[in-house]
């Protein structure tokens, strides 16, 4: 660095957030940086359009820019890369851990997640970025992160580059967005383990025929990215203008979407054939259970929990006895065994129906996926995108 050493200049990181590229204190800083970047990457991000760039400098310091404005400053620490002297902008070496941060930052870490420590600060935020054996050891903090707004609530700008979901939006000669290209990319790469669908929105399959269909507005596709768990948002409308957003869990599942039509208005036969051979939605009890059926078989999700540390569901497959008695009584036969399972601590071995959850089996990732689907239109996240949830 340029300047003399200085052991809190994090006011000069924060003061350049938000603020556009011309302003002088970014200008500033970038002098600060050096002289000209190292590296400079650009792209186009979503659809509506985000312009980004990314200028990195020798000296370890990075600037992220949206549409010209910054959205994140980012201090590069690892050793085997241009670094800075992390000493000179808060107080504390490369080789600080967790504990470290606290010290110079005088205060505790929050957590977006299980492992993205973060530290509220004047008028934004501190994320430090460890390497995967943890923030316990010296010389595992790979970076700082500075950006105006909570992690978690939204993605980090580094995200942009992410090489699980961020080229996956096709576009034409035109830079029109070209819809089945896209869905065919999306696919693939959930095909091949890099993205995982959510059950609770419309299948990528279904995504063209419900828009040929007209019946829906807005049909939405979301899909979890597994190396930066952004959901990526690809959205067909009505009106024929598609929409490819990046979001948060939690932006996500705020998204509208109106309920999706029964499978018998717009699937052809292949559809409604598959349809039949899956798992569909039969009745529910708020809260507590879901009845679902395959063929002629049905299956009981039943909701347990335990203090604040557990709470799932069991997968149980009803014998003739427990049909006989959901026939003659219904639902509250199907309440009381509900209670049953979650009073008998169904995640011990000595429950009766821990040996007959059906997740806990080598299938049982597939069929929680399948029930999902199925009772996708009758869950708390189907009323949050229909807007009639709590807010």
């Amino acid at each position: 660095m340029k300047t003399a050493p200085s052991r809190n200049r994090l006011p000069e990181l924060l003061g350049v957030l938000r603020a556009d590229e011309s302003d002088p204190r970014v200008q500033e800083l970038l002098h600060e940086f050096g002289t000209e970047p190292s590296s400079t990457r650009e792209r186009s991000v979503g659809e509506p359009a985000r312009q980004v760039r990314r200028l990195r400098y020798r000296s370890g310091g990075e600037i992220i820019l949206h549409d010209g404005a910054v959205a994140g400053v980012v201090l590069h620490v690892a050793h085997d890369a241009r670094h800075v002297r992390l000493a000179e902008w808060i107080g504390t070496g490369n080789r600080a851990t967790l504990d470290d941060l606290e010290t110079a930052l005088g205060r505790k870490a929050s957590f977006a997640g299980l492992r993205t420590p973060y530290f509220a600060v004047d008028r934004g935020f501190v994320t430090a970025v460890f390497a995967p054996d943890g923030w316990n050891m010296p010389g595992n903090l790979l970076r700082l992160t500075i950006t105006a707004d909570q992690p978690g609530l939204v993605p980090a700008p580094e995200d942009d580059d992410c090489p699980g979901c961020s080229d996956l939006l096709r576009r034409s000669a035109s830079g029109a967005v070209d819809v089945e290209a896209t869905v065919e990319a999306l696919s693939t790469a959930a095909a091949a383990g890099a993205l995982k669908e959510d059950a609770h929105w419309v299948r990528l399959d279904d995504l063209l025929p419900l828009q040929a269909s007209g019946l829906m507005e807005r049909a939405e596709s979301q899909l979890r990215c597994l190396r930066c768990a952004r959901t990526v948002c690809f959205t067909l409308t009505r009106d024929g203008r598609p929409e490819f957003q990046y979001c948060s869990f939690d932006q996500a599942r705020r998204r509208h979407m109106s309920p999706v039509p029964p499978v018998e208005q717009w699937g052809d036969a292949t559809r409604l054939a598959a349809e039949e051979q899956g798992m569909r939605y039969v009745a529910h009890a708020a809260g507590s259970w879901f009845l679902v059926r395959k063929g002629e078989d049905l299956y009981l999700d039943a909701r347990y929990s335990y203090s604040g540390l557990i709470d799932s569901s069991a997968l149980i497959h009803l014998n003739p006895s427990e049909v006989r008695l959901y026939r003659k009584s219904g639902h509250t036969f199907l309440s009381r065994l509900a209670a049953a399972i979650h009073n008998s601590a169904p995640y011990q071995k000595e429950s009766p129906y821990f040996a007959r959850d059906l997740y806990r089996r080598p299938e049982g990732a597939r069929l929680r996926d399948e029930v999902s689907g199925a009772i996708a239109e009758h869950t708390w996240i189907a009323q949050q995108r229909r807007g009639d949830g709590e807010r």
